[in-house]
């Protein structure tokens, strides 16, 4: 039986809410983690046929919108969702802080120059989102400007879905608690001390007005042409799993395919 993807949408017609998406899943998911493992290596091989399918064809690309409170996983989703993907025809795009060149023109400028061009998977790790979370959050924006804002992204999802974009939103969705024990052990082991900002502390502060953002932000911006769906990411082999089946059935509807040569004049053998 297929697996079925619809339980993570996000329905922006009905009042959703966070009680709906688990931080914790099991259905249809094996039930060691070395299964998962090997599930998700064997998803993973189909996503490289469907990847090199899409790049062979050359008319039409996917965006992966990765989005997330601190240590949710998109670093770790990208490394081991694609793990078997040639990386010819895929990009990371992270975003951080706008830069002041950035800053001088409209928010959407450093986005839309890396948009995935014809035959590419782009993938966004944070993304435009950040211009309606964490600036709302914090209070950096007006809701006023929120609301245009919002406006702006849905016509901008639109423009790329028209002009031959698959538009995938993800949200890695992991309990607070899950969070405490990752950034604890970003504290505890010099192998991963690297990682540590003592800003995350500040933002784990505001992770109800967080949840909550996200909830009013998705529930605006999730449509039939840009879908959100929110992943239980507390298990990690379990979210690459569900990520994986997300991105398997977007691009077998799209069902790309390699383009006809005409092999009417080619030698029937090199000699």
């Amino acid at each position: 039986m297929a697996f079925d993807i619809k339980r993570f949408l996000v329905d922006g017609d009905k009042k959703w809410q966070w009680k709906d998406h688990p931080c914790k899943y099991s259905k249809d998911i094996p039930k060691t983690k070395n299964d998962r493992n090997q599930l998700a290596a064997e998803l993973s091989s189909e996503l490289d046929a469907l990847q090199d399918r899409l790049y062979g064809e050359g008319k039409r690309k996917l965006l992966i919108i990765l989005q997330g409170m601190d240590t949710s996983g998109k670093d770790g989703t990208i490394r081991h969702v694609f793990q078997n993907v040639d990386p010819l025809g895929v990009r990371v795009e992270a975003f951080k802080a706008p830069s002041e060149a950035e800053l001088a023109r409209d928010y959407l400028w450093r986005v839309h120059m890396v948009v995935p061009k014809n035959g590419e998977i782009a993938i966004f790790n944070r993304s435009h989102y950040e211009d309606v979370l964490v600036t709302k959050v914090k209070e950096w924006i007006s809701a006023d400007t929120e609301a245009k804002r919002i406006e702006h992204i849905k016509a901008f999802e639109t423009m790329l879905t028209d002009t031959g974009t698959e538009v995938v939103k993800i949200f890695l969705n992991i309990s607070k608690d899950e969070q405490r024990e990752r950034l604890q052990q970003r504290i505890d082991d010099p192998c991963k001390n690297w990682k540590f900002n003592p800003s995350d502390l500040e933002d784990r502060q505001l992770w109800d007005k967080f949840q909550s953002q996200y909830a009013r932000v998705m529930r605006k911006t999730s449509t039939a042409t840009a879908p959100w769906y929110v992943v239980p990411a507390d298990s990690k082999s379990t979210r690459n799993i569900i990520v994986l089946q997300i991105l398997l059935h977007h691009l077998r509807q799209m069902n790309p395919q390699y383009p006809v040569v005409d092999t009417s004049e080619w030698p029937k053998q090199i000699k």
